[in-house]
């Protein structure tokens, strides 16, 4: 194992799309942090989760759970939150006006909800995205190319065009998202006059990673980083939406964070992956790595596996209709 770098924060949103909390430390479990995201707002035309993707507005909203959550704070079980709204007023989760003061505020009709039970499938499903909902998503002019969605695995794919989110969650595609102070400054060096501030990008944890690498955290993907109390595998790096430009508290709208982002690093800053071990992180834990191994990478990167993955995307984008649903 080598160092690979210092946690110097972590970040858990009771609310999918809310403002977020800084933890001193926390439990990480299979399906991510103890109580990250047990609840989001719900779409009730579309009859889907949604987020800030297309409701800005749910990123001037904060949520804070009542109490310290449970030990099975999770799927089936969502502790009492409490939103307060950018003029002060606040209302739980448990009291039935939630879902008129949210869809007020939005001007939308939305409710919000809980994680659902596992076995609740249905719950978790999605319409099948558009090209327009994609341009959307990622903030793209008419003639802008659709996002290379290449990095994620096949099986990914079929999921998240089948669900909003993981079965058992409300994050997007991993329960784990990894952010290096580096690709952060990296970044900001590229476009000076625009402030990648971490909580544009809402990782689970931010990283401190020195060395020469401006995206350290790509370079552990495939890897796996060890806390002294928990395991972690980066996946892919973190493809990026049209969510960090939008104006939230202390920081303005700025379409130029994702422009740079696009330009630069292929959409991407960050990266997704998985828990390999239970365990507790805290600040200040120093991760070491289990290095990928490349070779291994590459040679799976031009195997017959790739070629399939390339056919099944070519063959999603011919089916995705044009136009916005009806």
């Amino acid at each position: 194992m080598i160092p690979a770098g210092r946690i110097t924060s972590i970040w858990r949103y009771p609310v999918k799309s809310m403002l977020g909390e800084r933890l001193d430390r926390a439990e990480i479990r299979e399906l991510g942090l103890h109580a990250d995201r047990t609840w989001a707002v719900r779409d009730v035309e579309l009859d889907a989760t949604t987020s800030a993707k297309r409701l800005p507005g749910l990123l001037w909203l904060n949520a804070r759970y009542t109490q310290a959550p449970p030990p099975d704070a999770g799927p089936g079980h969502a502790p009492e939150v409490v939103i307060t709204f950018p003029d002060g007023t606040e209302v739980s989760s448990s009291d039935a006006v939630v879902h008129q003061a949210l869809s007020r505020y939005l001007d939308h009709e939305v409710e919000l909800r809980p994680l659902p039970p596992i076995d609740r499938r249905d719950e978790y499903r999605t319409p099948r995205a558009t090209k327009t909902d994609l341009r959307t998503i990622f903030g793209l002019e008419d003639g802008e190319p659709l996002p290379d969605l290449s990095m994620f695995p096949v099986r990914k794919l079929a999921q998240i065009s089948r669900y909003a989110t993981p079965v058992g969650s409300y994050v997007d595609a991993y329960p784990l998202h990894i952010v290096t102070e580096q690709s952060l400054a990296a970044m900001a060096a590229l476009a000076p006059d625009s402030d990648f501030d971490v909580r544009r990008f809402r990782p689970t944890m931010v990283v401190d990673a020195p060395g020469a690498s401006p995206h350290p955290e790509w370079d552990w993907c495939g890897g796996t980083l060890h806390a002294p109390d928990a395991e972690l595998q980066p996946l892919i790096p973190t493809i990026r939406c049209v969510m960090p430009s939008h104006e939230q508290p202390e920081l303005k709208q700025d379409r130029e964070i994702t422009r740079a982002i696009a330009a630069h690093s292929r959409r991407c800053l960050g990266a997704y992956g998985t828990i390999t071990r239970a365990g507790r992180i805290a600040e200040g834990d120093v991760l070491q790595l289990d290095p990928p191994n490349r070779s291994t990478l590459g040679a799976t990167a031009g195997s017959g596996a790739a070629k399939v993955k390339w056919a099944v995307m070519r063959a999603v984008s011919a089916a995705m209709p044009t136009g916005k649903r009806s």
